[in-house]
């Protein structure tokens, strides 16, 4: 069981306010800005040079918590500093190393994120390969059946969105994995909604890559990400770009590195790095089956009360919904909604369709307003939720 309220003490910016926007930007703990703060201090003193060599041990042990976190080896983890950096890292070393080309097919779901979409157009119009989508089942889920009728040899990677950012849906990647590796594609996960959201281990979902934000429900700061590659994937794989972080040079040769740090470059945040390390330290203490737990229940009860406001639709998709829960209002726009629950102090956003907008599910692209609370949600916070809701459905 969590301490609730050691939770919210050790976030402050959750006692004046009912903070549901964890799938936005979560709030960082205390231990998460001392990290940062007490660092960028300390470079103000000596110098960044000097500050970071003071923090060699914490800075080299970042890759390992990551990788505890999600079942992962340390040398799986390359750290970025986001999750689109990631993902079109992990896209192109893909594409390029694999040399998927013409007469080759890319598989795609109707959760793929925008920047994800625009990524993989891009390549396939210099490579020649063909994007093709894969159509939802009737709860909104990656139909599995209309998949295993796509695969075949020409399939070489296929993108999975776990949690979409409009919806609570979790897709089945452990079936969508087995299936793909039947006919020998690759799967890459985008797990920026799920990693610090759901228990995640890389080795029973069996996927070969995954990539996720550190700003979201792992509560890191906003400019950290990482790319996780199977061991033995990681040896056919070459980035586009790389520098001395990801390489050493010998004379006219170079050698990449034998790990996943060959997707690294030397340059980088270091507050921000330490910051994501003491995110991930954080929620190891914690538990992250409690975590789980702890942020199912909130969305339950949150999906609960919303369900009993007049004019309102859940939006939310899948067998069983998670931490995110989206809606809309009758004869009311999503973003005036937000910006009324806003000065409640009530901190939810609105999903616009745009970033999702291969998700015509439900009939047809719409905005929503999304509320994603967390573990250190108290009951408090969901009930002010729905009550200033119910006072916004009453305004026609």
């Amino acid at each position: 069981m969590l301490e609730l309220a050691r939770l919210r003490a050790d976030t402050p910016g959750c006692l004046d306010k009912s903070f549901l926007d964890s799938a936005g930007s979560a709030l960082p703990p205390t231990p998460v800005l001392d990290a940062m703060i007490g660092h960028l201090r300390r470079e103000a003193e000596v110098g960044g040079y000097l500050a970071a060599a003071e923090r060699e041990v914490e800075l080299g042990a970042v890759r390992g918590s990551i990788a505890r976190l999600i079942g992962a080896a340390p040398g799986e983890i390359a750290l970025t500093d986001s999750a689109s950096r990631a993902w079109t890292t992990a896209f192109d070393a893909i594409v390029t190393s694999e040399g998927i080309g013409p007469g080759d097919r890319v598989l795609v779901t109707n959760a793929e994120y925008a920047s994800n979409a625009i990524a993989m157009l891009h390549h396939a119009q210099r490579a020649g390969f063909h994007v093709e989508l894969v159509p939802n089942d009737a709860s909104g889920q990656v139909d599995l059946a209309a998949l295993e009728e796509l695969l075949d040899e020409r399939v070489r990677l296929i993108s999975l969105v776990h949690m979409p950012s409009n919806s609570g849906l979790v897709n089945p990647v452990r079936a969508v994995v087995d299936a793909a590796h039947r006919f020998g594609a690759l799967v890459l996960l985008d797990a920026c909604q799920t990693v610090g959201q759901l228990e995640i281990d890389v080795a029973s979902l069996g996927v070969d890559a995954l990539t996720a934000t550190g700003r979201k429900w792992l509560r890191a700061p906003r400019g950290t990400g990482f790319l996780y590659v199977r061991a033995d994937l990681l040896t056919r794989l070459a980035p586009s770009a790389i520098d001395q972080a990801g390489a050493s040079l010998s004379g006219a040769s170079y050698t990449l590195q034998p790990d996943a740090r060959r997707f690294e470059f030397w340059e980088y945040d270091v507050a921000a790095r330490l910051g994501l390390g003491a995110a991930a330290d954080y929620l190891l203490e914690i538990g992250m089956a409690e975590a789980e737990r702890a942020i199912r229940a909130n969305a339950e009860a949150l999906r609960a009360g919303l369900a009993r406001v007049p004019g309102l639709r859940l939006r939310d998709r899948g067998i069983r919904p998670a931490g995110i829960v989206t809606f809309t209002l009758a004869r009311h726009d999503p973003a005036p909604v937000r910006d009324r629950l806003r000065a409640a102090g009530v901190i939810v956003t609105v999903s616009p369709s745009s970033s999702s907008p291969l998700n015509m599910s439900d009939g047809g692209q719409v905005d929503v307003v999304r509320a994603s609370p967390h573990y250190f949600t108290s009951p408090a916070d969901i009930e002010r939720c729905v009550d200033a809701v119910h006072t916004v459905s009453r305004d026609c």
